[in-house]
């Protein structure tokens, strides 16, 4: 694989973490200096960007990202998928494994990590399923997917749960061999047989079944005492309950070597919108009470949930413009993430800029064992893994103008605060101007695990 030259760059002005106005050099795919405005030392050829104002923070990471490939290309591809990403001020996702065919081997895993390398937007870093085919009744080929060249550190049936507590235990006594982690979709299936909305007051009134919150508590309690019981880690996904807060607060304070997710969605929506019947709001686990959400951002921004992670789930139109119960659960989340973040945690006071890096940026790398090359503080030395964002900029989404191969966005029309003006892997910008650069060249293969 061939690469192509690419000139350093020097950002005027930029606000690393948020702080003091500084000139950032990037060369040969490190960050070259940090100095005082005026002050650093420019390379010959060097891209001068002014970046007055904007915020410089270390690339963000997906913890939790479906792109679709291989099987249902029609949704997503690997390679619109992480434009979409680029897009979004991400530079490595996290490839769920609910693909056709499913990603439990080391092909396939091998496959979607080449697919990511030769779109070049972001690092891709697959996810390994843990049973075979998803379907819960053995486990899948773990160590062969850690051992291949794709690495995988993160194992899940994302998108069903791993119901089972004896094929539970088995997968978190597995990856403690090479310190992986399983990361659950936490929904018991018989208590939301038939589930079409958050239980309560609203799915009563509109009539549409009801998903209970219980549903998604009674795993994460029993898969932390299952955690504690074989010394493993746990991951959780897309928490979303308030009762889920607690338990994980917990289990923490237990000394349990658990983390967990929240979704953008799920700091800022309510079930309230599913009186619209509009299926754009279907999703799993679906939105929850206000209530809910005030649990979920104190969780965030109290340390309790370790990070955010977009649960980015494309759909056709098919999939999603039609009747509520015959559409499809996800929504798009890429591209409005760190948004959403801004909007809910950051200009509400309740994060920093460097919170924001830990979130979704130090934490999934760490997590996701990639903090290697990921992940990294804005200093000296440290991989050019960055993104440059106006935070006093607005925009009003456009689904049909975004760059994921589908527009299922919970928040088209609706306006919300920042913008990604440039996203840098390696130092070599995949974002310019707001707009995913037109020709990436080919993503350099990524480090070892840490």
């Amino acid at each position: 694989m061939t690469t192509t030259s690419v000139p350093p760059v020097v950002l005027r002005g930029a606000r690393p973490l948020g702080g003091e106005a500084a000139d950032v050099v990037l060369a040969d795919g490190v960050i070259r200096e940090i100095a005082a405005p005026g002050a650093a030392a420019v390379p010959e050829g060097a891209v001068e960007i002014a970046a007055d104002g904007h915020v410089l923070l270390p690339g963000l990471v997906d913890l939790h990202t479906h792109l679709r490939e291989p099987g249902r290309e029609d949704a997503e591809t690997v390679a619109s998928g992480t434009r979409a990403a680029a897009a979004g001020g991400f530079t490595a996702v996290h490839a769920m494994a609910n693909t056709s065919p499913v990603a439990d081997t080391a092909g396939v895993v091998e496959q979607v990590w080449r697919l990511g390398q030769e779109a070049g937007w972001v690092d891709v870093h697959p996810v390994g399923a843990v049973t075979v085919g998803l379907d819960g009744e053995r486990l899948a080929e773990l160590g062969a997917m850690a051992d291949s060249a794709a690495r995988v550190r993160v194992f899940s049936d994302d998108g069903r749960c791993v119901h089972d507590p004896i094929l539970m235990r088995r997968a978190l006594e597995y990856v403690k061999a090479f310190d992986g982690v399983v990361a659950q979709h936490a929904q018991e299936p018989r208590l939301t047989e038939g589930a079409q909305m958050n239980e309560g007051v609203v799915s009563a009134e509109i009539g549409l079944a009801g998903w209970p919150a219980v549903a998604e508590e009674a795993i994460i309690a029993r898969d932390v005492l299952l955690a504690e019981h074989v010394g493993s880690r746990l991951h959780v996904c897309h928490l979303s309950t308030a009762g889920s807060v607690e338990i994980v607060r917990w289990a923490k304070g237990r000394g349990i070597d658990v983390t967990a997710e929240v979704t953008p969605h799920h700091l800022i929506l309510t079930d309230e919108l599913a009186r619209t019947y509009d299926p754009t709001f279907k999703v799993n686990p679906p939105l929850r009470t206000a209530a809910d959400v005030e649990a979920v951002r104190a969780g965030l921004a109290d340390g309790t949930i370790d990070i955010v992670a977009t649960d980015h789930a494309p759909h056709t139109r098919e999939d999603k413009d039609c009747e509520w119960g015959a559409a499809a659960f996800g929504m798009t989340g890429l591209e409005t993430a760190l948004s959403v973040v801004q909007a809910t945690m950051v200009d509400a006071g309740r994060l920093t800029w460097a919170d924001v890096a830990r979130v979704m940026s130090a934490n999934p790398a760490r997590i996701g064992r990639i903090d290697g090359t990921q992940g990294r503080p804005v200093a000296v030395g440290e991989p050019a893994n960055l993104t440059l964002v106006d935070p006093s900029a607005t925009r009003t989404v456009d689904g049909a103008a975004q760059a994921t191969a589908s527009g299922n966005t919970p928040f088209a029309g609706r306006e919300l605060p920042g913008r990604v003006v440039a996203t840098f892997l390696r130092g070599r910008a995949t974002v310019a101007d707001g707009a995913p650069v037109a020709a990436p060249a080919p993503a350099a293969a990524r480090g070892g695990v840490r």
